[in-house]
């Protein structure tokens, strides 16, 4: 059996079953073959079909859609709990730090310089 990506349909669309296997997928918690159970597979077959939905490229581009759509809804959850971390934390470092993770992620982030100076002395060194 090849490990080529494959595509078995002209069309863009998924068959029901394959869209309840992203589904499934996405939903996390269990092993891809019981994501294909789920999704209407036989028990008997849904491993070696877990495998070949995985490596088609049809369902592989909407899994990707997919799941930018849900990292997007999840990041905007995450960026909230930083900010109200960053305001509302007991302890002074954890304020801090989601402080300075919301100056990172807004682009404010103070640039190191690679060089060190140490008592108004340049140091390179050449290896060339």
């Amino acid at each position: 059996m090849s490990n080529q990506i494959t595509n078995n349909k002209s069309n863009d669309q998924l068959t029901t079953r394959q869209s309840r296997f992203i589904d499934n997928l996405l939903a996390g918690g269990v092993s891809a073959k019981q994501c294909a159970i789920d999704a209407g597979y036989s028990e008997r077959s849904a491993k070696v079909e877990a495998s070949r939905l995985l490596k088609n490229s049809k369902v592989l581009h909407i899994l990707h859609q997919r799941a930018k759509k849900v990292l997007g809804v999840r990041a905007i959850t995450a960026l909230q709990t930083v900010s109200n971390l960053s305001q509302n934390a007991n302890s002074e470092y954890v304020r801090l730090e989601a402080s300075k993770d919301l100056l990172d992620r807004a682009g404010l982030r103070e640039e190191t310089d690679s060089t060190q100076q140490l008592n108004n002395i340049q140091v390179n060194i050449d290896l060339g």
